[in-house]
């Protein structure tokens, strides 16, 4: 007869009480849960800056020029700037075109405001 002894050194490793051990999937869901209320918070709180108000503002007119070769900015907005405040005339011009910076290019068409 034959006994066969076991050797508990070899016995499967078994969480401890208490302890959570994730599979791959599992993880993968954590991670995915995560990212959805990042994002859902992220929506919310964003939403809630908006500058919208029931009051409609009036649309500055304007009218469009087009970039001549070696023009800047600069250029541009010195001549229509009527109180010579070529900086603010810039920024009007920027934003109404939504450029990121001041650079311009030949033959890029600009909305420039009508000034009287």
């Amino acid at each position: 007869m034959s006994t066969m002894t076991i050797n508990p050194t070899f016995a499967p490793a078994r969480p401890r009480s208490g302890e959570v051990r994730l599979t791959r999937r599992g993880r993968a869901v954590v991670l995915m849960a995560a990212l959805l209320l990042v994002l859902t918070a992220g929506a919310l709180l964003g939403g809630a800056r908006s500058a919208a108000t029931e009051h409609p503002g009036a649309p500055t007119p304007t009218r469009v020029v087009m970039v001549g070769t070696g023009d800047t900015l600069w250029d541009i907005a010195s001549d229509l700037a009527p109180d010579g405040d070529v900086r603010a005339m810039i920024a009007q011009i920027e934003d109404l075109n939504a450029l990121d910076s001041a650079l311009v290019a030949a033959g890029q068409r600009l909305r420039v405001p009508i000034v009287d």
